[in-house]
């Protein structure tokens, strides 16, 4: 097999399907690529060299070769197994969704895929770190605002979608078919009463990078966390065109 026709690129396990008695159809979000699929020839074998580094939720360093239909993996090298998470449901339950997320709304040879990459990446890497539940909470909530602005689907929280007016200390509505608040006076159907507060501590996340950790963040319980996960999870799945598997269970753990 020439160079020409094999590539190299990092990637994080999304999903896999059977494909035959040994084989499986890898679907993965690659830096340089975007959405993928590849075929590891072999991955159900025992002695298989590629094992554990197909499993789901591993970031590995791939050699792919050029197939007819499907490029086929020659070769990984595991970066991160998130190692933290496999042993605490709640990460696991988390970490899957937020793959799934990328899932849905990744394309092929998206023009945002280092971004998206890097975001999916350091998401799982700090769910994996967190102490407790609510640490796992309060990273996936950046990642549900970071995602829908990478994705063009930015969350308003601060302007009044009917008006256009700054909404302050006072009562709005946050519908998710329309992505964002409006202030009492033009509050429309089917919308869902925020108070100011939940909405400034969701517009301080947005702004946060994972390593920062504000005020909000260190008064955060795992109420309020529940309550503004539920909200974006459901904005989320209005702006996809898949079906999230992911949502039921996570409706019981939340």
């Amino acid at each position: 097999m020439s160079a020409a026709n094999s590539f190299v690129t990092d990637v994080i396990n999304l999903k896999a399907y059977n494909f035959s008695e040994a084989d499986k159809i890898m679907v993965m979000y690659s830096r340089e690529k975007g959405l993928i699929k590849a075929i590891a020839k072999g991955v159900k074998k025992p002695k298989s060299k590629l094992g554990a580094r197909m499993d789901l939720l591993v970031a590995n360093t791939l050699m792919l070769n050029k197939g007819k239909n499907l490029d086929i993996i020659s070769q990984a090298d595991a970066k991160n197994t998130f190692s933290k998470t496999r042993k605490d449901m709640d990460k696991i339950f988390y970490s899957l969704y937020v793959t799934e997320v990328v899932h849905n709304f990744g394309v092929e040879e998206d023009p945002y895929s280092k971004e998206i990459y890097d975001l999916l990446y350091k998401t799982l890497e700090m769910i994996s770190k967190s102490e407790n539940k609510v640490e796992v909470m309060l990273n996936v909530l950046k990642f549900q605002l970071k995602i829908m602005s990478l994705s063009g689907f930015s969350v308003e929280l601060e302007t009044c979608l009917g008006c256009g007016r700054k909404i302050l200390e006072e009562e709005m509505f946050f519908s998710q078919h329309a992505g964002g608040v409006f202030c009492n006076c033009c509050n429309i159907v089917a919308s869902v009463k925020l108070n100011h507060k939940i909405r400034d501590f969701l517009v301080t996340l947005a702004r946060e990078d994972f390593d920062e950790k504000s005020e909000y963040e260190r008064k955060a319980n795992e109420k309020v966390c529940a309550v503004c996960f539920n909200l974006l999870k459901s904005y989320i799945n209005s702006r996809s065109s898949k079906r999230f598997k992911s949502s039921d269970i996570l409706q019981e753990v939340c």
